[in-house]
């Protein structure tokens, strides 16, 4: 990889870092051509340490791949994006997903990367240990920096123990707003729930059509309890009050695995339910994220544009940590649906930016949210453009992303 980047760099050629291809902002178009470097066979597991609760792979490793290698050993890796993408992808686009309200995302599980510089060096961010006062933190530069900065070949990574027991929930509610409602009860409240999901009542009526499931039409919680037995127990009796107490109901939840991997797969698999409901067209997949507090309030303004558009938009999202998406189901070749979809996200994001939130929580930057970082940062866009200055001058690293002025000429 050392000497690609090298050579690369010497005939100023771009170079592209390619994982499992799952990524949505275009993070991965080679805008300025170039060299795509696949790291799908840097594959390997390298040393798991059980004692210290870490395990080193490399960049091209998938997630499932990772836990199912870990299932003997006790532990397991939280982060679950849905798609079943790299570690290596995971950690340049920072990524999250339904686990995150409890485990955090890939920010707070990464402890240590390898990377390949632009010039062709070859570093390691940081050590094993779980903390340090040494320097810059050069793990959470490199996490979420989109390929632009150097290529992740290593990663090393936070492990947890396998819990006791899980249950999953499911509860409906008559409004949105009391489902947000519940959510924001119960982490103030310090209930640990693993996962809360919300699928409104358009992505319900999709979900039980494409996974043939009979749950009501209306908006939902789907949640999810880690821990000893009773703890479980506890949590989900805890959280079903709340949910009484705003109006939601029944609580339906269980133990059984093969049940939660059921109701787990639904909820991942709402992309093809979407496209199913109109055979050709595309899902258009937005991404924001704002205080928990602003929630409610964002999602009440959000619902008024979705009532008006031309075209069907579900909602959904890891509402745990304020993280939401919209589904809008669009014919692309139909220029003024696109027109339509574009103003629908625009003014999205810019409500997100007002409540004090971000224009992405989790699906990064790459092309299609580079115009919203300015309004987002500020000033701190021009540091983030010193470092990329800094450390490739050149700019042959996934040019194109992140930064508004460097989009395809």
């Amino acid at each position: 990889m050392s000497g690609i980047v090298r050579l690369c760099a010497r005939h100023h050629t771009p170079v592209i870092a390619y994982g499992a291809g799952s990524s949505l902002e275009g993070h991965i178009s080679a805008v300025r051509g170039g060299v795509c470097v696949d790291l799908t066979r840097m594959d390997r597991i390298l040393d798991v340490h059980a004692e210290d609760l870490d395990v080193n792979v490399q960049a091209g490793v998938r997630r499932k791949q990772l836990n199912h290698y870990l299932r003997d050993t006790g532990l397991f890796f939280p982060v679950d994006p849905g798609a079943d993408a790299t570690i290596g992808g995971m950690a340049s686009t920072r990524a999250s997903g339904t686990n995150a309200v409890r485990y955090g995302t890939m920010r707070e599980n990464v402890l240590s990367l390898q990377v390949v510089l632009p010039t062709g060096c070859v570093i390691r961010t940081a050590s094993r240990a779980r903390k340090s006062s040494a320097g810059y933190d050069l793990t959470r530069l490199f996490v979420g920096s989109e390929g632009t900065l150097g290529i992740i070949t290593e990663a090393t990574l936070r492990l947890y123990g396998t819990p006791e027991a899980i249950s999953s929930a499911v509860c409906p509610f008559r409004k949105i707003e009391e489902a947000v409602a519940t959510v924001i009860e119960a982490i103030q409240l310090g209930i640990p729930v693993a996962r809360i999901e919300l699928l409104d009542d358009k992505a319900m009526s999709a979900v039980n059509t494409y996974s043939r499931l009979s749950y009501a039409v209306a908006p939902t919680l789907f949640l999810e309890f880690h821990g000893s037995s009773q703890a479980v127990q506890e949590q989900s009796e805890q959280v079903a009050g709340l949910a009484e107490t705003h109006g939601g109901g029944p609580f339906l939840w269980s133990t059984d695995a093969d049940e939660r991997n059921r109701l787990w797969q639904a909820r991942h698999d709402i992309h093809f339910a979407l496209l199913a409901t109109r055979p050709g067209a595309r899902v258009w997949g937005t991404d924001v994220c704002v205080p928990v507090s602003r929630l409610a309030d964002c999602i009440a303004d959000t619902r008024k544009d979705m009532e008006r558009a031309s075209f069907f938009i579900s909602l959904a999202g890891h509402v745990g940590d304020g993280n939401f998406h919209l589904g809008m189901v669009v014919d692309p070749a139909n220029a003024a649906e696109m027109e339509e979809a574009a103003t629908i996200n625009e003014r999205l994001v810019h409500r997100a930016l007002a409540a004090g939130g971000t224009c992405t929580g989790e699906h990064g930057v790459g092309l299609g949210k580079s115009k919203f970082l300015a309004a987002e940062h500020g000033a701190g866009l021009d540091v983030m453009r010193a470092l990329k200055e800094a450390l490739d001058p050149a700019g042959v690293m996934n040019p194109g992303k992140i930064f508004p002025s460097t989009v395809a000429q």
